[in-house]
């Protein structure tokens, strides 16, 4: 099973970057990318997660998981980005034990999703 790293592309974390500048969360995008992305794991650009007083963001997901959303970010955490990604596909419900995650996933969570639950429909 894949799991899905959305990582916001139009962060600016309070920035306002020149012309022709990437804006911090292309360059968190980049250095993720460049840090090696982990077997199991895909790394998808997203226009925003609507998180954007919190700085950099990212999403992670896959079907039937808890999912998480990250904050306060920046291309320095990268390495770390891929740890913690890494640690989530290892993990067969999502719930990565407390100690074997990187601090900026025990500190810089923003929100923790419970997995989409399938409702039967109603019977009519």
């Amino acid at each position: 099973m894949t799991v899905t790293l959305h990582v916001c592309i139009t962060c600016r974390a309070g920035e306002t970057p020149s012309e022709g500048e990437a804006t911090p969360g292309k360059r968190l995008h980049g250095a993720i990318l460049d840090a090696g992305v982990p077997d199991g794991v895909a790394v998808v650009p997203v226009e925003c997660l609507s998180a954007c007083s919190q700085g950099c963001s990212v999403a992670i997901s896959a079907p039937g998981r808890w999912s998480y959303v990250y904050g306060r970010l920046s291309e320095a955490h990268a390495n770390d980005v891929v740890a913690g990604a890494a640690a989530y596909a290892a993990a067969p419900d999502g719930l990565v034990p407390w100690r074997s995650r990187p601090e900026i996933f025990r500190k810089q969570s923003l929100a923790r999703i419970p997995p989409i639950a399938v409702v039967p429909e109603a019977a009519e």
